[in-house]
């Protein structure tokens, strides 16, 4: 487990790794004085806690890139003030520890981040084969995505566009080789769209909503795309 520790200063940075090292001695520790050097990192933290007033990348900054590469990274917010609390909602911050905090409130919001952490690893390793991922080359990274977090993707201009609940990937590539990446689980209603059966809140013959965004039906697709919609949700029933 790696643990990350991001603020510009150094006495904070020293503080919380001692702190940190206390409460949790096994886990692979890294300090950054920057939120770049977080997104440069070779290994990026499982858990990272990050301040949010810094110069250049500022905490907010920093954690809506990270959401673009890394969606399931945990994100704890450290901060003197409670002025970015709403905001940290929008990146889908796990805690927001406001300074002063004791000791215990630190083992504490540690805790259940750990927790949540080997929830996530558990369940990963038991449905590795039940979800798919794979890497895409976007702005000069490459990005790990998970077919789950996939809600639809379209074709634009040339580029694929992967929208997740979070962030928008795009990326030059085939949508008849995302769908073969994908695997079951998802319909092409349109040549220029496909969508994650998962994320479908209602449909007609021409439009399928989804719980973020649209994706276009072709009237031919109309419906083999409701008996294979209603085939999927019959299994996915019988399975539960």
């Amino acid at each position: 487990m790696r643990i990350g520790i991001c603020d510009d200063s150094r006495e904070e940075r020293e503080y919380l790794t001692e702190k940190v090292k206390m409460i949790y001695p096994a886990a692979c520790i890294t300090a950054f004085e920057s939120g770049q050097d977080v997104l440069d990192a070779a290994e990026r933290p499982d858990i990272l806690l990050l301040d949010i007033r810094m110069p250049g990348l500022n905490g907010m900054e920093t954690a809506r890139s990270l959401r673009t590469i890394n969606r399931g990274m945990i994100i704890i917010f450290v901060s003197v003030t409670d002025d970015y609390v709403f905001q940290s909602f929008d990146v889908g911050a796990f805690h927001y520890l406001v300074k002063p905090f004791t000791d215990e409130k630190l083992a504490e919001v540690l805790g259940s981040a750990v927790m949540q952490f080997e929830e996530w690893n558990f369940a990963r390793a038991h449905n590795k084969n039940e979800d798919p991922c794979f890497t895409v080359k976007s702005c000069g990274k490459h990005i790990t995505v998970r077919a789950s977090d996939i809600v639809y993707a379209e074709v634009f201009d040339r580029k694929v566009i992967i929208h997740t609940m979070d962030s928008d990937i795009e990326y030059y590539g085939k949508m008849k080789e995302l769908e073969k990446n994908v695997g079951e689980g998802f319909y092409r209603p349109h040549r220029a769209y496909l969508v994650n059966y998962n994320f479908i809140t209602k449909y007609d013959s021409t439009v399928i909503w989804l719980k973020r965004g649209k994706a276009l039906m072709s009237k031919q697709n109309y419906r083999d795309f409701v008996k294979s919609y209603l085939r999927y949700n019959q299994g996915v029933k019988g399975n539960e």
